[in-house]
């Protein structure tokens, strides 16, 4: 069980103006990557190590279990992952199959390999998401939040892996990015006969934005308030930072808000959608049979947990650039992001910088990808070690041009003396330099190389709103999503075009929990969603366009000022889709209790 506890929740209810009470209940959903699981192992014929090549998301901890399962020396196991083509956090976990594929492969002195079918993937890869919430929220006269008190049920399937993470997200993540004076919530995981639960992008804040969204809108609509305008009466605001809920997250430290100015965010999502025109539409079709609803959800999302995230960076005496790391990559972009903080920490040229990643051979320690963290831990660590490396070529290169190491720049892998262009070595030149020269004596070791770590104090804290208009056919139940809108916070972005692309891919995610996406089982156990002809996930000519706008504000956690953005488009997906299609039909007595909001689930609410 998780628990959150600030004021006197039950007392301020007592006196508030209204109260709502709701129970509201998000689906169980599968991450349903392009990619299914999959394992080779074999054994080196070079060194003897026992080789796996595998598609998770944290390569040292399946090379510390194998080890430990075959009795074998952790030097003796080598994972690598190729480039895969989706995680989504239910990669992360050790499965029973890599342990077998590897003692097989061990046992036998052959290679095994072992892919799953889709239906396996829909079968035994984790899921999350199921939690049913009883919720209260009580708002004074004037819309303002008096306070909030909640119980859930967590399904869990058969194995918690996870533990009470994913409910603490839950707590940790209910009030979001409004003030909430009085607050408690308490979620119970529940062990079951279904599959095991998995750390599905994002995995507990889209359950907890779900509720809170779904409580604002239906606390606006009875106080005849404007749903935007309700939730400018409660955002925090950007005098009040760092703010702190009076929450302990789950790494034992105090929640506090990083920078951040809510309110404008929220008015950005609002002229970009844009709110006031879709209203118009509204009205306009307000009598007719094809309606238009426009829905609204914000959250506040931790990102970027430790402990730590290292980095080896090394230049070749050819002039290329080596940055290793301990994260792998499912199509994130790591290493155009990680590669840009190298070559402007180091003065390389982007182009002679190469990002590995994915080999425990080439890098001792990492705690693997997931939790919107590469950038936020990787990125500082990269950042870092460029810096040492940048030192040290400047002792070297010193040296060689008769300078002091002060008067040294390294721009596009030249190096020069300042205000002296002419004066110029390349950086290679310097790294051929750095392995006899005496320069780095005091270093104590030779080259152009070094290894750092980034140990962050807390997570960061991110802010994003994402808005919705929909069509709803009330003849039909036909549901169409007609425009979208999403603003993200990311602190710092480093490469613009791929946190666009994350926002977008993780809209789309949300987006399908909110319109088609479950895992069905019936009442015998039996799993109903056996392929994705039953499993549906959002089509192209099922989404607008994703309109993108970035609200940057340094964080101050680590010195990039980075805040996560991996799983923040998927967090308010669901939520903005329910309360949009409620929205459109609200005046016929729907209240949308539940998603995905699929055509039979409106017609079954539309005929009650």
């Amino acid at each position: 069980m998780a628990r959150g506890a600030v004021g006197d929740a039950e007392s301020a209810l007592a006196g508030a103006h209204l109260v709502v009470r709701e129970r509201l209940r998000h689906p169980r959903l599968s991450a349903v990557p392009i990619e299914t699981r999959g394992v080779l192992a074999y054994r080196a014929r070079d060194s003897g190590a026992l080789v796996l090549s595998s598609s998770t998301q944290s390569p040292y901890a399946l090379r510390d279990v194998v080890a430990a399962a075959l009795g074998l020396p952790v030097e003796d196991v080598r994972v690598v992952v190729p480039d895969v083509g989706g995680g989504f956090g239910p990669k992360g976990p050790i499965y029973p199959e890599e342990i077998l594929v590897a003692a097989a492969a061990h046992r036998l002195g052959r290679p095994v390999k072992w892919v799953e079918s889709r239906h396996e993937n829909l079968a035994s890869m984790g899921h999350d998401r199921e939690q049913t919430h009883d919720a209260r929220i009580g708002f004074a006269r004037d819309g303002t939040i008096v306070a909030v008190d909640a119980t859930f049920l967590a399904d869990v399937g058969a194995y918690p892996l996870q533990g009470d993470g994913l409910t603490a997200n839950t707590v940790n993540h209910l009030p979001g990015p409004y003030r909430v004076p009085h607050y408690r919530n308490a979620g119970t995981s529940v062990v079951t006969t279904k599959a095991l639960n998995a750390a599905y992008r994002a995995a507990g804040r889209p359950e907890a934005v779900f509720v809170m969204e779904r409580l604002m809108d239906i606390g606006a609509r009875r106080l005849g308030l404007d749903p935007a305008e309700i939730r400018r009466r409660n955002f925090v605001r950007p005098a009040e930072m760092p703010y702190r809920p009076g929450l302990t997250y789950k790494d034992g430290v105090p929640v506090t808000y990083d920078p951040g100015d809510f309110p404008a965010a929220f008015e950005r999502a609002l002229a970009l959608l844009p709110y006031d025109e879709w209203r118009r539409r509204q009205k306009a079709r307000a009598a007719g049979t094809r309606r238009i609803g426009v829905g609204l959800a914000c959250y506040a999302q931790g990102t970027g947990l430790g402990p730590y995230e290292g980095a080896t960076v090394r230049v070749d005496p050819s002039g290329k650039v080596y940055v290793y790391i301990g994260v792998t990559a499912q199509g994130q972009g790591h290493a155009t992001t990680l590669a840009q903080i190298a070559a402007a920490e180091l003065g390389a040229a982007w182009d002679d910088v190469h990002v590995a990643a994915g080999d425990t051979a080439l890098f001792p320690f990492g705690m693997g990808t997931g939790g919107s963290r590469v950038a936020a831990n990787s990125g500082p660590a990269v950042a870092q070690t460029a810096r040492e490396v940048r030192a040290r070529a400047a002792r070297v290169a010193a040296e060689l041009l008769e300078c002091a190491p002060e008067d040294v720049r390294i721009e596009h892998s030249r190096v020069h003396v300042v205000g002296m262009p002419d004066r110029t070595v390349s950086l290679g030149r310097v790294a051929h330099a750095a392995v006899k020269s005496k320069a780095l004596r005091a270093t104590g070791e030779p080259g152009l190389h070094a290894c750092t770590y980034f140990y962050p104090d807390t997570v960061t804290w991110a802010f994003g709103t994402q808005a919705a208009a929909v069509e709803v056919d009330v003849e039909t139940c036909e549901i169409r999503l007609l425009a979208y809108a999403i603003v993200h916070d990311p602190g710092r972005a480093i490469n613009p075009t791929i946190v666009e692309g994350q926002l977008q891919g993780g809209a789309a995610q949300g987006i399908g929990a909110g319109l088609m996406e479950e895992v069905v089982y019936d009442g015998a156990g039996q799993l109903l969603t056996g392929s994705l002809m039953d499993y549906a996930i959002p089509k192209a000519d099922q989404l607008p366009s994703l309109a993108v706008a970035l609200d940057e504000h340094p964080s101050t956690i680590n010195p990039l000022g980075i805040k996560g953005v991996g799983e923040s488009g998927a967090i308010p997906g669901a939520a903005a889709i329910a309360n949009a299609v409620e929205d459109a039909v609200a005046d016929l007595g729907v209240i949308i209790r539940e998603v995905p909001v699929t055509p039979a689930r409106l017609f079954a609410l539309l005929a009650r």
